[in-house]
């Protein structure tokens, strides 16, 4: 149920209507607006008739069932579109078109400063790099785990660039968390719900990937795991779904992002690089994304794919990524936002 509070109903109208729904046994969750707040009154949905009472208390204008499985990710809570806080001055879901790149895997010191430093370069406000992998085959490279991580700090530190990185175990989310400015969720673990409530706990950005075979509402649920928890800073990454077609390593689904942005009030970032598969298609579907109306591009750079250790033939050489970033603010102006 949502709990609509009157326009200029105060703090203590709020904190007793909270304090009313923990007493009915359910979680309320705060979503401030700019000319009024709501609550999000979360819980067993079968007794949530009891929540209907609140009418009555002083502040309260309205209480209106939520219609969504995913309560607090539904614009039925949140009728405007979020905008995620991921560094000072940056945020993700404004006006702004926020671009994540850099290489699948940290190898060494100098592959990924090099390689922040030329994103910066060509424009990207967030540096990605992987410290942990998981990968299909046991036998494959996993990463350099913390030493990984010490490496994207340092990266950080040299050029000013926030980071994403991924965290695969739930062992690991506090380690991760002690140098990650962006935790990502991989495709491999969207419905990995143990994972998905630990992040929900922190207060840091989360970057939640679809998996290959989730469908949209699917996806909204993981998302509303970590919502439900606490954590109202979640992004959604579509990274392409596995079809019938083999021509490219999965199927980018750019419908996902107009879906996405009628059922959700979050930002929606896209992931041509899983999803292709090619470095050639990268560029073509960075700039269908932009169009349909995402509000990020997270990219694998490298600068020496040949040698890379994972998903060399999808990653963009430095002269590629900044020559697409620059017909890229073509196509962002186009939709009202800038790089």
């Amino acid at each position: 149920m949502i709990i609509v509070m009157q326009t200029g109903a105060g703090k203590e109208a709020l904190a007793e209507v909270k304090k009313r729904i923990k007493e009915l046994g359910y979680k309320p969750h705060v979503i401030h607006g700019t000319t009024r707040n709501v609550i999000g009154a979360i819980g067993d949905e079968r007794g949530k008739s009891v929540l209907q009472s609140l009418e009555s208390m002083p502040g309260v204008e309205s209480v209106v069932p939520i219609l969504k499985p995913y309560k607090l990710a539904s614009k039925e809570v949140r009728p405007e579109p979020s905008a995620i806080e991921i560094a000072p001055g940056l945020s993700v879901g404004g006006d702004k078109l926020v671009v994540m790149a850099g290489p699948c895997s940290v190898e060494s010191e100098e592959q990924i400063v090099e390689t922040a430093h030329k994103v910066k370069a060509a424009g990207a406000t967030v540096l990605r790099g992987g410290a942990f992998k998981p990968r299909t085959s046991p036998y494959s490279f996993q990463g350099m785990e913390e030493d990984g991580l010490k490496l994207l700090a340092l990266a950080r530190e040299e050029s000013g660039l926030p980071i994403v990185t991924e965290v695969v175990n739930p062992r690991d989310v506090d380690l991760v968390a002690k140098y990650a400015d962006i935790m990502q969720v991989g495709a491999r673990n969207v419905q990995n719900f143990a994972l998905l409530k630990m992040l929900g706990q922190l207060d840091k950005p989360i970057l939640l990937k679809r998996g290959m075979a989730t469908t949209i509402q699917e996806f909204l649920m993981s998302a509303e795991y970590i919502l439900s928890e606490g954590n109202q800073r979640v992004m959604l990454c579509e990274r392409g779904i596995r079809t019938f077609e083999t021509a490219t390593r999965n199927t980018l689904d750019i419908s996902a992002v107009p879906v996405l942005k009628e059922q959700t009030h979050l930002p929606v970032i896209i992931d041509p690089s899983h999803a292709t598969g090619h470095a050639s298609l990268v560029p073509s579907m960075c700039y269908a994304s932009v169009a349909a109306g995402c509000d990020g591009l997270i990219v694998e750079i490298h600068p020496t794919p040949e040698t890379a250790t994972s998903d060399g033939p999808q990653s963009l050489r430095p002269e590629e990524f900044a020559a697409m970033m620059q017909k890229l603010a073509e196509f962002a102006k186009v939709t009202g936002k800038k790089l």
